[in-house]
């Protein structure tokens, strides 16, 4: 070889050296000293630009929800019936809302979405409710839900003889299944709220068909249902009494609307608040409900609290001008601070605080009781101190001693000490007399005992108050428990309940309230928030405006614990 094509070889091979071989004789040229330095700049080089690669990676990830995780819940009572059609107890809704749908449902914000129906028309006379169900409803076996199961359902409602606590609400509506995915609803007239009604809890009839009425209560399918909402039934608890401790739910895979991202949700339930209290607090327990605690989710109750005059056992509640003295003495924001921790609305008229309804102002006054006092003097009263009781002489009426009848749990117990504390400093004394809640419904309530009654009206979603305040509704099982009659309300209250159009039934309800709040039928109190105790780790709970407990489920299929970071263009946007 000569020397040119020696000089050749060495340049090529020179030229062919990696640039990590390069780099590395550099290097091993470097004395100690320098070397060492090199490292820890290298290492220094390294550390700053994964970290600043990391930060830009993690300002451009979005975090989205992920399947995974679980929820442990504590709830008061224990469940009997995991049925919507007999569901009595929170207890009882909460898990049916949970296991079943219905054609609609509940949204974060209170709004009636589609849920097993895909679609649906209202006939213009406002009688007919027509359906079309999703093609992929299905229930937490795979059946196929179907028209006839709607059909089904609603029959067994208004079976009397089961003695559901929707057959009410069904009376007097004609079902039919048109086809396997057509079902329609026909009215005797008008109803605006009727739609509402359609988030009962449809049942499988293949599996219920066969079961009679007498049956149907004590069926194994009321403790191991089936049916087509988010969650189903993997496993119950009971102890050595028989009574349910504990209920696990586990996701449902067929829900219509894409299986919930929680893979259980645990319910533990106690027979005493303050058992339930300690275990929210000590961890036992993630969420609970209407138990005090700091940091609480809150959502307004669709509830009216108040004391009901009964005229028909003292006639003095006649009188307007006692009405609102009575009522102008009770200085209600210091009940909602002490009884309520300060979760509650005050208010003077009949209608919970919503959007469409602007509340009757709650006048202030730093001394209720001269403001109640002026009231009963500019109408001719006088107070005799030595008997303590008020005079109209020109009535021949008193006011005297009041009685207070209310359920004995501890929020109606508290506030009625609190009335009584506030109408005794207007010096008139008062009696409190606490019933159970079965016995005051039907041995106070109804036959109309009491002449003055703290109770709470629960009001739907689309605020029908009829059932309240319609004069027709005064005698049990009406529930008017004011007896107030007032023709031009019975007229609003009959549009209302029969107009489609929101905005007139937003105006008659705006008069109701404003109506009924100046005739002071009852010393209208507080409208109680929702108090909801949730982990912080636990997202996408949205409450709406809540009627019945189960409603903070409206959102449930959307909550998560678990997430994931991918690129913004793996989202996918609804």
């Amino acid at each position: 070889m000569s020397m040119n094509d020696l000089w050749r070889e060495r340049l090529m091979r020179s030229r062919s050296l990696p640039l990590f071989e390069r780099a590395s004789e550099h290097i091993r040229s470097l004395s100690p000293g320098n070397r060492v330095l090199f490292y820890l700049f290298a290492l220094l080089v390294g550390i700053s630009s994964f970290s600043g690669l990391y930060a830009l990676e993690q300002s451009i990830l979005v975090q989205i929800p992920a399947y995974g995780g679980s929820l442990a819940e504590g709830e008061l009572g224990s469940p009997q019936f995991i049925n919507p059609l007999l569901a009595i107890s929170d207890a009882d809704r909460d898990l049916s809302s949970l296991v079943y749908a219905g054609l609609m449902g509940l949204s974060g914000s209170g709004k009636l979405v589609p849920v097993l129906a895909e679609s649906y028309t209202i006939s213009a006379d406002g009688k007919v409710y027509t359906f079309v169900l999703r093609a992929n409803a299905k229930f937490a076996n795979g059946m196929p839900v179907t028209a006839d199961d709607v059909a089904f359902t609603v029959e067994k409602a208004q079976n009397a003889a089961l003695k559901s606590p929707k057959y009410a609400d069904w009376s007097g509506v004609w079902v039919k299944a048109v086809d396997q995915r057509t079902v329609s609803f026909t009215l005797a007239k008008p109803y605006a709220p009727f739609l509402g009604l359609t988030t009962l809890g449809i049942l499988p009839s293949r599996l219920w068909k066969n079961i009679s009425i007498e049956e149907f209560p004590f069926s194994t399918l009321e403790t191991n249902p089936v049916g087509a909402g988010p969650f189903k039934v993997a496993s119950i608890s009971r102890d050595a009494s028989g009574l349910i401790r504990s209920v696990l739910l586990t996701e449902n895979p067929q829900y219509v609307l894409g299986r919930p991202y929680l893979d259980s949700i645990r319910f533990n339930f106690y027979s005493r608040s303050e058992d339930l209290a300690s275990a929210l607090i000590n961890g036992t327990e993630e969420s609970a409900y209407d138990v005090p605690k700091k940091g609480v989710l809150t959502a307004p109750y669709a509830r009216v609290f108040g004391v009901f005059w009964n005229p028909n056992e003292k006639q003095v509640y006649a009188r307007a001008e006692v009405r609102k003295a009575l009522s102008l003495a009770l200085d209600r924001q210091a009940i909602i601070d002490t009884v309520l921790g300060g979760y509650a609305t005050a208010i003077m008229g009949p209608v919970p605080p919503g959007d469409t309804v602007k509340q009757v102002p709650v006048p202030q006054s730093d001394n209720p009781t001269a403001t109640a006092t002026q009231i009963l003097q500019s109408a001719g009263w006088t107070y005799d101190g030595s008997l303590r009781i008020w005079k109209n002489v020109s009535a021949k009426q008193t006011l005297d001693r009041i009685t207070i009848r209310t359920s004995n749990v501890p929020e109606l117990k508290n506030a009625a000490g609190a009335v009584k504390a506030d109408w005794e400093k207007f010096g008139i004394p008062v009696d409190v007399e606490l019933y159970e809640p079965g016995d005051l419904s039907q041995n106070v309530i109804r036959p109309r005992k009491y002449e003055a009654l703290l109770y709470g009206m629960v009001i739907g979603r689309d605020q029908d108050i009829y059932a309240f305040w319609d004069s027709q509704e005064r005698n049990d099982p009406g529930l008017n428990i004011a007896l107030y009659a007032n023709k031009t309300v019975d007229a609003l209250l009959e549009d209302a309940r029969g107009s489609a159009d929101r905005e007139m039934r937003a105006a008659d309800i705006q008069k109701i309230e404003d109506i009924i709040a100046a005739d002071y039928p009852a010393a209208f109190l507080y409208a109680p928030d929702f108090t909801y105790a949730v982990p912080k780790d636990l997202y996408g709970v949205v409450l709406p405006q809540i009627i019945t407990t189960s409603d903070r489920f409206a959102t449930v299929a959307s909550w998560y614990r678990i997430t994931d970071a991918v690129w913004p263009f793996l989202v996918r946007k609804n």
